[in-house]
């Protein structure tokens, strides 16, 4: 089976170690792989190839195209969207912070999603086989953090979290039970246990908003 791969990253030598990887694969894939070593060069060939790409990978970590608003690689899963829409995008990077991963799984949707320190050789293997065979696959820290925010949203029941988003609108919480129906002091109660919860002794509404953005709330 022929898979076209687009590889987005800024390193010659990381797009050789995953083309080196991936030629070993066992599934029986001929790999034709094309290469953008930056957000511009990548932009330019996403905008007006007449290729189609079954997966493509893109590192987080890019230097800007700041001409075209690209701040950094997953800038570019709107523009691959748009014109290669039947490509499954998978997201590599090297950062494990919380925020920033539920972030790109949020806001990216990407088939894949891998945090580099997880993965060895044979499961960016099993990877790749799993986003072409139309499946996702993250790695172990972005599993971890998908069922923490389950666990957390089990918690919160609905109107905590109502009483969450309503505060990520710009509510304040005098208004609250106008939205809400309920009395002020039963939101106070409310939210002195979302505090409890979030391990906030001492705080106001940005601290609740600040651990809710951790946990991939909102």
């Amino acid at each position: 089976m022929e898979v076209n791969v687009l590889m987005i990253d800024d390193h010659p030598p990381i797009i050789e170690g995953y083309k080196s990887i991936l030629s070993y694969n066992s599934h029986g894939y001929v790999l034709n792989i094309t290469t953008a070593l930056s957000c511009e060069s990548a932009y330019e060939l996403i905008s007006t190839t007449k290729n189609s790409f079954e997966i493509v990978m893109i590192d987080y970590t890019m230097p800007p195209y700041l001409e075209r608003n690209i701040e950094c690689g997953t800038d570019l899963v709107p523009i691959i969207r748009k014109y290669l829409g039947q490509s499954k995008i998978m997201i590599l990077t090297s950062h494990s912070e919380s925020f920033l991963l539920l972030k790109l799984l949020n806001e990216c949707n990407p088939e894949g999603l891998l945090v580099k320190s997880d993965i060895m050789a044979e499961e960016f293997l099993e990877a790749f086989d799993a986003v072409v065979r139309g499946e996702n696959y993250y790695s172990s820290t972005i599993t971890r953090l998908k069922q923490e925010v389950k666990e957390t949203a089990k918690v919160l029941d609905s109107y905590n979290r109502q009483i969450i988003m309503l505060l990520a609108q710009g509510i304040k919480t005098k208004n609250l039970p106008d939205y809400l129906y309920l009395s002020k002091s039963a939101v106070d109660k409310r939210k002195a246990f979302i505090k409890e919860f979030f391990c906030i002794e001492k705080g106001n509404d940005e601290d609740i908003l600040r651990e809710a953005r951790k946990k991939g709330l909102i």
